[in-house]
């Protein structure tokens, strides 16, 4: 038996692109083809791009993305291609993979695992497939699946020589090792090579790595594609292929590299697919638009960047000098519009009516209310994308003002607990090689600046141990006693687990983000606003 040749386009797609989509496809196969590759493998709905969710309701939208694939298969030519889809049949539609070869669809494969939690709601709108048959390719037999169906339990026919599995597989931290030991796993139980194609790309609040693969039957990585960018990846598959153990030669990342490589595609492709050029942000001087800026400039560059502070008469000379460094070591533009004046004019406006009732969360939601209008005025004057800054660990207990530090149009580390934000910026300082964050702002308690000497603390627990909550309550579905038989402390777990719940109204108002923990806010986790339910 001969090598087989076998590319794996690991494209970007964009839902409901389908002329975008189908382009790439065509490059990727006139590319592979001059390149003498026997089969290219492309990712699960390729042609529609991931998730389509209700877009899948639209009849015409359906009849589209076959007109696409059809097209497609007319550039097929000696290469097999296969290539994702959505397949009609008697009125029912299907997770599909077409293969195609000399101008014809030669066989349709469905997807049987259809996957129906956390972000995944496939069962809404596809029918499971039946089966699959067996694929020939020079001396060579090869079964194809989808995605969930290499999770679930293979079925392969006897004298399979290698499977190949599309895949829409989206990012979460430590996925990839988790995907790599099941799908490694799988390999060597079926003692066969499988070929993995996973999608790369930033969709709303998901984003997805690539690192599509070729497993050796021993169940090791042979060959990676990259992570977090698109990719022609191209190799040689022989009889051979994973007995004797082999090694990626695309080199890991760190953890660190991972999450921040994952932020910074998920805002990109959020900025580009939506159509705006350049963002804005209220830089304050504190550790999270901090980070947010860097992952601003390294998505889009510093030209395409707007940073705003936004003094008030509790803003300190320390914060707002460190915002000017910030942005300075960054190289974006930079504005100083004070609020005082405008703050000023509220509380005067208001006296009469707030006569006797004491200074109270109410002027200080103001001012965050008067940030808010300043970068929504930007944003719609200019035609700029208002960045949200707030993370994890603030919107998970409701340490945030609607219509004001919530404001925006994407929240680039809403997903990032507080703990990790500084982790992440110190992994921009240490990758730079200097300080593009100055060292006070990582020594400095946070602090919201809204009233004289205000520290983050005096609302909230101290943020180890907010973050260490909200890992077992959110993240993991940990009930009351669980959490304090593991950390201790049970009236101040009490009370947290109260403000998490108590805020979820202001989190259905919060604007998308991007998804990297295994549990996010959003699609996730979809928690009643009325709920009379206590966790204690």
């Amino acid at each position: 038996m001969k090598n087989l040749r076998i590319a794996i386009g690991q494209i970007n797609t964009t839902v409901g692109g389908l002329e975008g989509n189908s382009n790439k496809i065509l490059s990727c196969m006139k590319e592979a083809a001059s390149k003498d590759v026997d089969l290219i493998a492309f990712p699960e709905l390729s042609i529609t791009g991931y998730p389509p969710e209700d877009l899948l309701l639209k009849p015409h939208f359906i009849k589209e993305n076959i007109k696409c694939l059809k097209n497609i298969s007319q550039a097929a030519g000696d290469t097999i291609a296969i290539v994702g889809f959505v397949d009609e049949k008697e009125g029912d539609i299907y997770n599909s993979a077409a293969v195609m070869r000399d101008k014809k669809i030669t066989y349709v494969y469905h997807k049987m695992h259809l996957p129906n939690y956390g972000v995944f709601d496939e069962k809404r709108y596809f029918k499971p497939g039946a089966g699959n048959r067996l694929i020939k390719i020079k001396d060579y037999s090869f079964v194809v699946n989808i995605c969930e169906d290499i999770w679930a339990e293979a079925r392969v026919f006897k004298k399979v020589d290698f499977l190949i599995n599309i895949s829409a597989s989206p990012y979460h931290i430590d996925k990839i090792k988790e995907r790599e030991r099941v799908i490694g796993g799988k390999a060597k139980r079926l003692k066969m090579p499988i070929v993995y194609c996973n999608l790369i790309g930033g969709q709303d609040e998901l984003v997805f790595d690539g690192r599509s693969a070729l497993f050796g039957k021993d169940g090791s990585v042979i060959v990676q594609a990259k992570a977090f960018e698109e990719d022609l990846l191209i190799f040689d598959l022989g009889p051979a292929t994973g007995q004797k153990k082999s090694h990626s030669k695309n080199k890991p990342i760190s953890k660190h590299e991972e999450i921040y490589s994952g932020l910074t595609l998920g805002l990109k492709d959020y900025v580009r697919k939506n159509n705006f050029n350049k963002v804005v942000l209220g830089l304050s001087g504190g550790i999270d638009s901090a980070l947010v800026a860097c992952i601003a400039v390294d998505a889009l560059g510093r030209g395409n960047v707007l940073t705003i502070s936004m003094p008030s008469r509790y803003s300190s000379v320390e914060t707002q000098k460190d915002a000017k460094i910030i942005a300075g070591n960054l190289g974006v533009k930079f504005h100083e519009i004070s609020i005082d004046d405008i703050f000023g004019a509220y509380l005067k406006t208001l006296s009469l009516h707030f006569k006797g009732s004491g200074l109270s969360i109410a002027e200080e939601n103001i001012q965050a209310r008067i940030r808010g209008n300043i970068l929504m005025a930007f944003s719609n004057k200019f035609g700029y994308l208002a960045l949200n800054t707030g993370n994890k660990s603030e919107t998970s207990a409701g340490y945030c003002t609607l219509y004001g530090d919530m404001a925006g149009g994407f929240s680039v580390i809403k997903d990032a607990p507080k703990r990790l934000v500084y982790e992440l910026a110190g992994y921009r300082n240490k990758r730079e090689a200097k300080d593009i964050i100055p060292r006070s702002v990582f020594n400095r308690a946070p602090t919201a600046e809204l009233r004289p000497n205000q520290k983050d603390q005096d609302t909230l627990p101290p943020y180890d141990f907010l973050d260490k909550v909200i890992e077992l309550y959110v993240e993991k579905n940990k009930g009351f006693d669980e959490i304090v038989k593991g950390i201790g402390h049970k009236e101040i777990v009490k009370k947290t687990l109260n403000m998490i719940d108590r805020s979820e109204y202001k989190r259905r108002q919060a604007p998308p983000g991007v998804k990297i923990t295994p549990m996010a806010f959003g699609k996730d986790r979809r928690m009643p606003i009325t709920n009379k339910f206590t966790p204690s």
